[in-house]
């Protein structure tokens, strides 16, 4: 073996600029040839020498993400971790030197889709930081595995996916799909990567067995779902150290003996139903609209953990109700609210709000191009209003997926219009009433889940036997509401509305009369009152007035 030249006796003879990093005089030469730079720890054995260190084999510029190719360069195992150089080149690790060419600090990837957008370092023994942008990044890992398959594993740290990968190697001569997590207090990756992972038949979260890691695995179980996920132990405190200790026997035994994942839900006792009681009297409310009063004094308004049913006949204001319910969520809270439109495009769903927000008809009145984007700023440039691009289709994964996404994303608020549509593209392999039944007992498990207020929009049946129709200003019953009995069951509020579309008199013609059909929270029913709707201004105001004769059934 060759002796590692010893460098302490050489001078150094000059600085000069870089050439591996933007850095104009951190490269130090030394009379003896080699020469380092203090500032990215680039090293050159013999200046100017390319092959011997080739420049593509460093990671560049701490600031500069573009030089970090995962796919070439310099890749090295870890002998104190028993990891090889096969399986840090899998992940596309890196590694950085000192001037004795010691290993300093390893470098792992993050991408955004096919990217790589960013990269987090570990600066031996154990100093962390990150370089580029985080903000959406998949798992540490995702990019080198395909999706779909039997079992994917997730760790909490980089090394442990890697001595996950190890044992898998050395026991099947095949690295299977292992990722990681940046830690256990950033899981959005999981978010990024959401649908990708559930395309694994079970995902086997193997986090550390400290207090951090454990209270991990309950969020994580949330976002990937608990109907994928089981959970490896062992007694070690992570699968570094079991790979060490135990070897690939060890944690392939801790992957295989994993078990499903089973929540806590069983109560007894005083003390755990007497605290949930609390929490009951201390639910809070939040009012819908001024323009809603009537429904505000019969059902307090909304509420986390509850789904209101919003029906009504064809055009009788359902999409300008609930954009007044958006607006006003927007101005008084801070949280999120998800819009999925399944009839209506982002088009569509854009101009409906940018003119109630101008309170001007867009089809009546010539507004300058710039007022029109100074409203959708307000409306939408806080991010707070997130819509779902349909496009015409839901697409491959399940809308019930894609409501749950929006939910994991922070959406407090949210609303499917309509319930029929998503029946039909959230049910494979039901039909009829059973379908209507399994999306509606799965929109209740995320509303309760995630602890959301979840606005429901239902079609109404035909009116039967020949008299007046919803369209002719019918309140709706209980009765007449579309489908299984489900939609009644699980619904906690039930709104009902009409307008006479057709009535001579504009004034009727234009007003919607509200009913509540139920109210699980106050008990009250019964008429809600009126808002009248302006052509003009597109927006509806609150009408208390009695004299409108409405038949409600």
């Amino acid at each position: 073996m060759q002796k590692k030249k010893d460098y302490t006796e050489s001078k150094e003879i000059g600085k000069t600029k870089c050439p591996a990093c933007p850095s104009s005089d951190g490269f130090t030469m030394y009379d003896d040839g080699h020469g380092y730079c203090f500032v990215c720890n680039h090293y050159e054995k013999e200046i100017g020498k390319e092959e011997d260190m080739p420049l593509d084999n460093v990671v560049k510029s701490a600031w500069d993400v573009d030089t970090f190719t995962a796919n070439t360069g310099d890749a090295r195992g870890c002998q104190d971790r028993r990891i090889t150089k096969t399986v840090a080149e899998h992940f596309g690790v890196r590694v950085s030197y000192d001037s004795e060419r010691n290993i300093t600090a390893y470098h792992y990837p993050y991408y955004k889709g096919e990217q790589l957008v960013a990269y987090k370092t570990r600066t031996l023994p154990k100093q962390f930081n990150t370089v580029g942008d985080f903000k959406d990044v998949r798992t540490f890992g995702s990019k080198s595995f395909g999706a779909g398959g039997k079992r994917l594993v997730i760790t909490e740290g980089e090394f442990d996916a890697m001595a996950v990968a190890q044992a898998s190697l050395d026991h099947y001569n095949k690295i299977y799909p292992v990722v990681s997590v940046a830690s256990a207090s950033n899981l959005k990756s999981l978010l990024n990567d959401r649908t990708w992972i559930r395309s694994f038949e079970e995902v086997v979260l193997f986090f550390d067995a400290d207090t951090a890691g454990q209270k991990a695995i309950k969020e994580a179980a949330n976002i990937i779902g608990i109907d994928k996920v089981k959970i490896a132990t062992s007694s070690c405190k992570d699968p570094c150290e079991l790979y060490l200790e135990q070897g690939t026997k060890g944690v392939m035994r801790s992957v295989w003996d994993a078990q499903s994942y089973s929540p806590a839900g069983i109560v007894v006792g005083h003390e755990p139903v007497w605290e949930q009681y609390l929490a009951r009297q201390a639910t809070e409310s939040v009012l819908y609209p001024d323009c809603l009063t009537g429904i505000n004094e019969k059902t307090n308004g909304m509420r986390f953990g509850e789904i209101t049913l919003f029906t009504s006949g064809t055009g009788s204001g359902k999409s300008t109700v609930i954009k007044e319910i958006v607006l006003d969520l927007l101005d008084k809270t801070s949280d999120k609210i998800g819009m999925i439109s399944l009839e209506e495009s982002v088009g569509d769903t854009a101009e409906k709000f940018i003119q109630m927000k101008l309170q001007r008809n867009l089809q009546e009145y010539d507004v300058a191009i710039e007022e029109q984007e100074a409203a959708s700023r307000e409306v939408f440039g806080t991010e707070k209003l997130v819509l779902l691009d349909h496009q015409g289709s839901v697409g491959d994964e399940s809308l019930i997926d894609k409501i749950e996404y929006m939910a994991l994303m922070g959406c407090k608020y949210l609303i499917l219009d309509h319930i029929t549509i998503a029946v039909s593209e959230g049910a494979e392999g039901y039909s009829g009433n059973e379908a209507i039944d399994k999306v509606m007992s799965d929109l209740l498990k995320i509303t309760k889940k995630h602890n959301i207020w979840l606005g429901v929009i239902s079609h109404l049946r035909k009116v039967q036997g020949g008299g007046a129709t919803f369209e002719q200003g019918k309140l709706p019953s209980m009765d007449d509401i579309k489908g299984s009995g489900s939609i009644k069951q699980i619904s906690f509020d039930i709104i009902g509305f009409a307008r006479d579309m057709a009535n001579t008199d504009e004034q009727i013609r234009n007003t919607i009369n509200f009913v509540v059909l139920k109210s699980r929270f106050t008990g009250k029913t019964g008429p809600a009152k009126q808002a009248k709707y302006n052509h003009e201004t597109t927006r509806l105001v609150y009408h208390d007035s009695d004299t409108l004769d409405f038949e409600v059934m």
